[in-house]
């Protein structure tokens, strides 16, 4: 198990370290070959709810195999509402430069896909004891 975790706490940071790279280059207008995402109607839209869908599984999924008391729900809500205010803000960020655009429309569907990446880590994590059933 703790091999298990381990893999997967690492799996975890380098997704969020090529999430960070992603944000960093699109920054600098830089995307390269990533760009291909708006050769297509909503590409961008589907990344963003790919991308950060992943990130709030991983990271949530993580959290849930690494906790010792919190409820599984309260785990859930506090990595979710973490994440959800640290895309907020890299959202807004975007106004402030030159190669970016702030968009609701891209923040609605990074959030749809941090609610659907830790919906699916909740149902995925075994339940601890005592906890009853996952609704």
């Amino acid at each position: 198990m703790y091999n298990a975790l381990m893999k997967l706490k690492t799996l975890t940071l380098l997704f969020a370290f090529l999430i960070l790279a992603v944000i960093v280059l699109a920054d600098a207008g830089s995307l390269g070959f990533l760009g291909f995402v708006y050769s297509f109607p909503y590409g961008d839209k589907a990344g963003h709810f790919i991308l950060y869908g992943i990130l709030s599984f991983l990271l949530n999924l993580t959290f849930l195999r690494s906790r010792h008391a919190a409820t599984s729900k309260r785990v859930v809500v506090i990595v979710t509402l973490i994440l959800a205010l640290a895309i907020g803000l890299e959202e807004y960020s975007q106004a402030f430069f030159a190669n970016r655009t702030a968009s609701i429309l891209d923040l609605m569907f990074s959030y749809a896909g941090v609610a659907f990446g830790a919906w699916v880590a909740y149902k995925k994590s075994p339940l601890p004891t005592g906890e009853g059933t996952k609704e």
